[in-house]
């Protein structure tokens, strides 16, 4: 479930709420009652670690099934015009 940022307006109070994403937006303050109370728009909390796909067939430029093209001097798009970065 992801976690969702709110702020009143009307005394400044920010809080965290674990939600669902069917679930209604939250309308009052637990603070002081006042309905305004808002979701806040907030950054992605997650991060890509470790050796994943990109790490493994893509970061070099070359595919992973081991073909170079005609000519291609080890990377997908067979001519190099595209500096190493063709997927």
């Amino acid at each position: 479930m992801p976690i969702y940022e709110y702020r009143c307006t009307a005394c400044g109070a920010a809080k965290e709420h674990l939600q669902k994403m069917s679930d209604e937006p939250i309308a009052q303050c637990p603070a002081c009652g006042s309905a305004d109370y808002h979701k806040q728009l907030s950054a992605a909390g997650f991060q890509l670690k470790g050796s994943g796909w990109y790490a493994t067939d893509f970061k070099n430029g070359s595919s992973s099934s081991g073909s170079s093209g005609a000519g291609g001097g080890g990377h997908s798009c067979g001519n190099g015009s595209c500096g190493g970065g063709c997927a």
